[in-house]
């Protein structure tokens, strides 16, 4: 990835502009750009979009349109080592994409119970995958299926990859406990120790501040240019309490919508860059952490990672663009506030074609009898995968049910012939009965 172009400093040639009696031309160019809200460039890519006018030229028009901004914008406690602040402002895409995201995460309290009842019964897949591509956005080679199976079975994990994929998905079921605790330098280095435990090349780095000798940068894996140096670790623990009071909300005067704030927490950390390694896991663990703190309940289903996998530079771009010009957050917050709302709808999309899927088996068990959504959920798979092997525990942790719950299931489907018992060790475990679809009245496997 490229290191973007610094952009021109904007007050120099704002005052020029104005000198040269060009004030009403710099505040034409500031007033068409807050009309078009569909577009927030930086200098990198306005420079080859925009072309120089009689009375402006590109630089003098990105001058005006930074004035703009710098106008509207306020500021937040996080600042650089120089003592500047990070500044943002709602653009009329942010207001809309935040009233997307209230719309669908904060329900009203009977379709709440509703919708909540319907997406609890998908939680493990979409935990199981922010645990996963959160892993895979930092190296981690782990394929899903292989991912299912260590958290069905309970295995210990056997590879430094895997143990990332473990690690984060716990630290994704130890959320919903933390959320109801105020956020502390303490608690921030039990995530740090949680998701990176074992994944470290010394131990002792798990849950520990980096020192001044550790030489921690963001740096180019293929040319080693760095794109970011992180401030002096001698400042993380005032820094570290400052990020807690704004966590809190103890930091700022005024109301800042809470979405806001748990993107601005998730851009702290990793702009501050903590810790030796696992900075980007425990950001987004953080920024899980606010959501769920804020009632944000349907965090917790959906994978703000699975969508950031899909185009990652336009992830790290975003930081890079807000440190680079002027500390403008607004890049990294549209950038995420797109990210949520992809990631509420491909949530929204998976659970529909579940629901598609458990209905067409419906129809075609017949005379299997009556099945609940956890014994479906298994059939739909055992479908697909003839060779599959089930036990009572890995039932038990898909589906968040009781032992005894999961068990009745899997021998209920057992007395029904569509499952054979066998035994390893002492464990039974149970496999797909040879022409499952005929048995379930499938011509074929669906």
């Amino acid at each position: 990835m490229k290191f973007p172009h610094m952009p021109p400093a904007w007050q120099p040639l704002m005052d020029r502009a104005i000198q040269q009696g060009k004030g009403d031309a710099f505040m034409e160019i500031s007033h068409q750009e807050n009309l078009r809200p569909d577009r927030y460039l930086h200098w990198d890519d306005f420079r080859y979009r925009a072309a120089d006018k009689d009375d402006l030229t590109k630089e003098e028009q990105w001058a005006a349109i930074r004035m703009g901004r710098a106008m509207r914008s306020q500021s937040l406690p996080l600042v650089d080592p120089k003592g500047r602040p990070f500044t943002f402002f709602l653009t009329p895409k942010a207001f809309g994409l935040l009233r997307e995201i209230d719309l669908h995460c904060g329900t009203g309290p009977s379709e709440s119970a509703m919708v909540r009842e319907e997406t609890s019964r998908h939680q493990f897949d979409s935990v199981m995958e922010e645990a996963l591509t959160s892993s895979q956005l930092e190296g981690a080679v782990v394929t899903r299926s292989e991912a299912r199976e260590m958290i069905c079975s309970q295995r210990p994990a056997t590879t430094e990859h895997e143990r990332m994929v473990m690690n984060n998905y716990r630290t994704m079921r130890l959320l919903t406990e933390l959320k109801e605790r105020s956020l502390t330098p303490e608690m921030i280095l039990r995530i740090h120790r949680e998701v990176t435990a074992g994944t470290l090349k010394e131990a002792v780095f798990e849950g520990k501040l980096r020192c001044a000798e550790d030489d921690v940068r963001v740096e180019d894996e293929e040319s080693g240019e760095v794109f970011h140096t992180p401030p002096d670790a001698a400042a993380l623990p005032e820094r570290m309490l400052r990020l807690c009071e704004f966590a809190n909300e103890a930091g700022m005067t005024g109301f800042l919508h809470p979405v806001i704030r748990a993107i601005v927490l998730h851009f702290w950390i990793a702009y501050d860059h903590p810790f030796v390694d696992g900075n980007g896991r425990t950001a987004r663990a953080l920024f899980y952490w606010s959501m769920l703190r804020n009632d944000y309940w349907l965090a917790e289903y959906f994978s703000i990672s699975h969508e950031i996998l899909k185009a990652p530079k336009q992830y790290y771009r975003a930081f890079l663009h807000t440190e680079t010009d002027g500390n403008d957050l607004n890049y990294f917050i549209l950038h995420q506030l797109e990210v949520i709302c992809a990631s509420i709808a491909s949530l929204k999309e998976s659970i529909r074609t579940k629901q598609e899927e458990a209905e067409s088996l419906r129809r075609n068990l017949g005379a299997g009898g009556e099945f609940n959504h956890r014994q479906i959920a298994l059939l739909k798979h055992a479908l697909k995968h003839p060779f599959a092997a089930y036990t009572v525990v890995g039932h038990q942790t898909s589906h968040g049910t009781s032992n005894q719950t999961a068990k009745n299931d899997i021998v209920a489907l057992e007395a029904k012939g569509f499952l054979q018992r066998g035994k390893i060790g002492k464990a039974f475990v149970y496999s797909p009965a040879p022409d499952l679809a005929g048995k379930l009245g499938f011509a074929s496997p669906p």
